[in-house]
């Protein structure tokens, strides 16, 4: 709950910048207001800045991934509304960064956008060169598998042959209808073979395999090109034919039935930015060791990864800015991975050994510091564009009809046509 309106002088300590011009007014009182749509890791990192800053209080308000960015687009839209700091997905920031002029431009308050991979920091770079804002995370690409279900299977389970099992997608597909055979043979074993599947979701295999094309949704003129692109098409053909051959559990993501899909080892693989390692160990803690991590297929790849942002609306932009940094520099940046498996989009910690040499026991100790930054370190950046984050959804919708049952593909693929150009048309 806000507080009243107080004049408060607080102990500026340094942690990263400078916490500056002490003393809060206006209707925020003494708290600032950090605006995610998902677990960010950072409630540990939020206490810690309290306590070096007396009489401080961050409040967090966390809604669904769509809804949050819709609520920010309608807030800077109507001149109110928004919190001190707001996260952004890579997905929705180029849609944002055309309205720049909304916004802090963290370069002008002295941030080196070197800190960050090149593209990432591009992403939130304006025409005009403004920085607006500060890379949190990257979603580089591996597989997540069941040991204990490749082993039922007849599958091999060191995380290096399992690797070698999916060159590419082709070879992941066709090692998911081996597996389903083999899963299928025993129906008196110590599970029902029509409880396990290769793959939570179509979506998700679609997801990965285009986060790893070179050209997506947007050509680099901000033309739409779902239709005219062949690596997109391509894409959804190879979701439909996984689907289409009995190799997906039918779950929608971020669904209660996806969470519990976890718990009760629905599907035997999921394709795993860095940060579903810390979802899968959130939803299913008992399942602590049954898990490890592979390459993807195809090598490397990026899913998702945030931003920090500061409206102009805050009334607290100092304060505000000196939050977003902190929660961005390298140290913290570094705990995260460590303790939430968010990867860090600093490359400076790529060469860090608290980072490469970081192990999680959750995922039968593998080296996710090694898989996670060899994966960024591969990936090729994509273009997005400012409907990107409209579109991906769209798509992916049309491969959740197919996975149950509601359409036939060439039906999906072209309503999936007919939504994207509803949705994109000027």
């Amino acid at each position: 709950m806000r507080k009243a309106v107080v004049m408060l002088a607080l102990c500026c300590l340094a942690i990263g910048t400078a916490f500056a011009a002490c003393g809060f007014t206006g209707s925020g009182g003494n708290q600032l207001v950090v605006e995610t749509f998902g677990d960010f890791g950072y409630h540990d990192l939020y206490a810690r800045y309290e306590r070096s800053h007396p009489g401080l209080k961050i409040v967090e308000h966390v809604v669904s991934y769509d809804d949050h960015h819709k609520n920010l687009q309608a807030h800077l839209l109507g001149g109110s509304g928004t919190g001190d700091v707001e996260a952004i997905e890579t997905g929705y920031m180029a849609q944002f960064r055309v309205m720049a002029d909304k916004f802090v431009d963290f370069k002008a308050q002295g941030v080196d956008p070197g800190r960050w991979l090149p593209w990432k920091a591009q992403q939130a770079t304006s025409d005009d060169g403004k920085l607006i804002g500060l890379g949190t995370d990257v979603g580089g690409l591996a597989m997540c598998y069941r040991r204990d279900l490749f082993a039922q299977a007849g599958l091999p389970t060191a995380r290096d042959q399992v690797s070698a099992l999916w060159p590419d997608w082709r070879s992941y597909i066709a090692t998911g209808k081996r597996f389903m055979a083999e899963a299928s043979k025993d129906p008196k074993g110590p599970r029902d073979p029509k409880d396990v599947a290769w793959f939570d979701s179509g979506a998700n295999v679609f997801n990965a395999i285009m986060g790893q094309a070179p050209v997506a949704y947007t050509d680099r003129g901000n033309n739409v090109v779902v239709a005219s692109n062949p690596a997109v098409k391509q894409a959804f053909d190879l979701a439909v034919d996984a689907v289409r051959a009995g190799e997906s559990a039918k779950l929608t993501t971020f669904s209660q039935q996806w969470n519990a899909g976890f718990q009760r080892g629905s599907f035997a693989t999921v394709a795993c930015p860095a940060w579903m390692t810390d979802t899968i160990r959130q939803n299913a803690p008992q399942t602590s060791g049954k898990w490890d991590i592979a390459t993807i297929p195809g090598g490397s790849g990026n899913w998702g990864g945030s931003f920090l942002t500061v409206p102009k609306q805050s009334k607290h932009p100092k304060e505000a800015i000196a939050l977003a940094e902190y929660l961005t520099a390298p140290e913290q940046e570094s705990w995260i991975f460590r303790t939430q498996g968010h990867l860090p989009s600093e490359p400076a910690l790529y060469s860090d050994p608290a980072v490469t040499g970081y192990t999680n026991p959750f995922f039968s100790d593998a080296p996710t510091g090694r898989i996670f930054t060899t994966a960024a370190r591969k990936l090729r950046p994509q273009y997005q564009g400012p409907k990107d984050g409209d579109i991906g959804p769209l798509i992916g919708q049309g491969i959740n009809r197919v996975d149950k049952g509601r359409q036939g593909p060439e039906r999906a693929w072209r309503q999936v046509l007919k939504d994207v150009a509803n949705a994109t048309e000027p």
